[in-house]
């Protein structure tokens, strides 16, 4: 192991689904290799750094640095609740991008970057992908998790509420309609 440390497996944690089940990812890898987890809430102030450093009165850092960790908390909460991963871990805020962040941090090359695969829809193409960035840049393994097909059903099902389209019981449970 790198650095005389116990091996980590970093995780990127944004409380979307696909990063919830990263989480859970990484646990069961840390659990594995008898390492910690080191959960990481990358964020930035709204509308990018340029546009924060354009505003007038812009959003004091520490309101913002406090979400980002009442973030990371509320999604390790939802993920394990009081009990919380039953491993050694640490949570991190870090300001900056998601990937560039997750990178820096997962500097050892025996840690194990985890990350949600994300969007395989159209509207990746509009937004930069975290998992591509992290698996070009990375100097140590990166594992992505695949969205579950529950994420895929779950938005079809938000998407057709947002529409008015009717929406039949039956598709909710086994007997699809």
């Amino acid at each position: 192991m790198g650095d005389g440390g116990r091996r980590r497996a970093v995780v990127g944690v944004s409380g979307s689904l696909g990063s919830l089940a990263a989480l859970h990812r990484a646990v069961s890898e840390a659990r594995r290799t008898g390492g910690e987890l080191l959960a990481v809430l990358a964020w930035e102030p709204p509308g990018g750094e340029v546009a924060h450093g354009r505003s007038v009165f812009p959003p004091p850092a520490a309101d913002m640095r406090r979400d980002a960790g009442k973030r990371l908390l509320a999604a390790l909460d939802t993920a394990f609740g009081d009990a919380g991963p039953g491993i050694p871990f640490q949570g991190l805020t870090v300001r900056g991008t998601a990937g560039r962040a997750l990178v820096e941090i997962a500097d050892r090359a025996d840690d194990l970057l985890v990350i949600g695969a994300g969007s395989r829809g159209a509207m990746r193409a509009l937004f930069p992908s975290v998992a591509r960035y992290c698996v070009a840049h990375a100097t140590c393994p990166v594992l992505a998790v695949p969205p579950s097909p529950l994420q895929d059903e779950l938005v079809s099902m938000h998407r057709r509420i947002s529409l008015r389209q009717p929406i039949d019981a039956r598709e909710l449970t086994d007997g699809r309609a």
